[in-house]
């Protein structure tokens, strides 16, 4: 009888020492993938179209008004799946949008900041004005090859920014024909209107080291009631790698 009791015992405890060996055998045969290699787009510069949204029919935008940013990003690949990441990192960020004919009163001692139509009185033939940003990017990503960083890869994500400089450049001096009174320079700083800190949201789409980027700003670039309620929008080329 008791031979009868341990028999079973004996075939369940045999069964389950079989199974063991296999499920280990298994998860030692199993390759682990190296990611001490990857391509992780730790270096990143971006180009774009610049414009606002919101943007007042009475402002005169001229030329080509351009992002430039350039990130040093880390990245920590997901354990449970090597093709998602998160992406983080610190990196400058300048926005510059062009006028023509048009005054920009960023040292002005007004209460808002203005901008006015000068084409029927001397003014400057263009002004840019342009913001920088210390902005630190957070992306959550997708590279289908994340060993080469060949293929698709996809990334959307916060971005988050403090002013560091706000300024206007100012050239060519010329009368309300448009000849030339004096060609020079004049520059003006001034942080008195705008929104210390801002809030973007962004997303790219591209294959291997190249995509495609668009990045809307959340937050106003002027504080309430200091400039029109104007929100910086870009779309451009990133480059990416090491």
């Amino acid at each position: 009888m008791m031979i009868k009791k341990i028999l079973p015992l004996l075939a369940l405890w045999m069964t389950t020492g079989a199974q063991a060996q296999v499920d280990t055998a298994a998860k030692a045969s199993k390759p682990k993938i190296d990611l001490s290699g990857r391509s992780n787009d730790h270096f990143m510069i971006q180009l774009g179209a610049l414009n606002w949204s919101g943007k007042p029919d009475t402002l005169t935008t001229a030329g080509f008004s351009k992002s430039l940013n350039i990130y040093l990003m880390l990245d920590f690949p997901f354990k449970t799946n090597p093709k998602l990441s998160m992406g983080f990192g610190p990196g400058i960020a300048s926005d510059q949008i062009v006028f023509s004919k048009t005054h920009v009163g960023i040292k002005d001692n007004t209460t808002a900041i203005q901008f006015t139509d000068q084409s029927d009185t001397n003014h400057f033939k263009k002004t840019k004005m342009s913001t920088v940003y210390l902005e630190a990017p957070l992306e959550f990503r997708y590279s289908a090859d994340p060993l080469t960083g060949k293929g698709l890869k996809l990334a959307f994500g916060l971005k988050i920014g403090t002013l560091m400089t706000a300024h206007t450049r100012n050239v060519k001096y010329e009368d309300k024909d448009n000849k030339t009174i004096n060609d020079y320079v004049m520059k003006e700083s001034s942080k008195r209107f705008f929104n210390k800190n801002r809030v973007s949201v962004m997303a790219r789409v591209g294959l291997g080291h190249i995509s495609v980027y668009g990045s809307y700003q959340l937050t106003a670039l002027f504080k309430d009631g200091l400039g029109p309620v104007v929100k910086p929008f870009s779309v451009g080329i990133t480059l990416s790698g090491l």
